[in-house]
Order: C-alpha cells, then structure tokens, then sequence
C-alpha cells in the first residue's frame, strides 16, 4: 500500500467564514492566528501553492493591545515619492489615526509569504476599527482569540 500526499485543488475548496474580536488581544499573537486562518494550515487539506484558508473579520481592530514599549517606540515608515520625503509614524499615533485597521492589516500581510497567493489570500481578511461590519449575511463563526491562550488578551 502506497502513501500519497493528498493536494487540494482550488476547486474544491471550502471556505468558512470566521469572526474575531481583537478588544483587547495582543496585535503579534492575533495576527498570527489571522495569518494561519487565511493561509489555511489550521486544515488538514492545507495545500500551500493553494487558496485554501477561511475569510476573517476582525472587529474593534482599534483596540488592539502593543505590549511593552512598541506603541511610541515602533515606527513605520513610509515615503511620499519626493525627494526627501521619507516619513514614519508610530503605532500609537497610527492606532488613534484615521485608518487604525491599517496597522492589523500590515501585521497579518507581513506574516503571509510574498506574491501572487499572498494579495489573493490578504482579499479575505476583512478588518473593521469599530464593532459593525457588513458581513452578517455569511453567518461568520466566533473565534475568541483571549480564551485560547492567556497571554493573548491584556488589560
């Protein structure tokens, strides 16, 4: 009897739809659970050249939790395209911005290998600064991220 590695093809992929609440939940550990949702290895078909992990919604992504120092000391930076123009911006001043989501958003990305699968996989992470989100229609599953480890959720 011969072993075979089973190889999902994108076709047969079934995707879920799963809600977390990030109130709370340290950014570094969330968004490595989001980044192994949206690839799929929590599966046990995970086909890594294939689509093959859950849509995620994150709410209340503005309440994330930086442990330690990072919040002012942790700086992305970013350039205009002028001569000269390089700016940075901290998580702290990025988090009471106008776009806090982006600062889950960027964690989770730079945790996806890079390419092609990475900007297909990073279009089924939707990621809401408030409580509300449009996607009700799917009945997404709760994930609560603090009950799976203690370390996850602080103050």
């Amino acid at each position: 009897m011969f072993k075979t590695t089973l190889s999902i093809k994108p076709s047969e992929v079934k995707k879920n739809w799963v809600l977390i609440d990030a109130d709370g939940v340290v950014l570094g550990r969330l968004a490595s659970i989001i980044a192994n949702r949206l690839r799929g290895k929590h599966k046990p078909q995970f086909t890594p050249h294939v689509d093959c992990g859950d849509n995620v919604i994150v709410v209340n992504a503005g309440k994330v939790k930086i442990t330690g120092n990072k919040a002012d000391q942790a700086v992305f930076y970013y350039h205009t395209g002028y001569a000269g123009g390089i700016k940075g911006r901290s998580i702290r001043q990025r988090l009471d911005g106008k776009h806090p989501e982006s600062v889950l958003e960027k964690a989770v990305e730079r945790m996806i290998t890079r390419g092609p699968l990475q900007r297909a996989q990073m279009k089924h992470l939707h990621v809401y600064a408030g409580a509300e989100h449009p996607h009700d229609g799917q009945q997404p599953t709760t994930l609560d991220v603090a009950a799976l480890n203690p370390k996850n959720k602080r103050g």
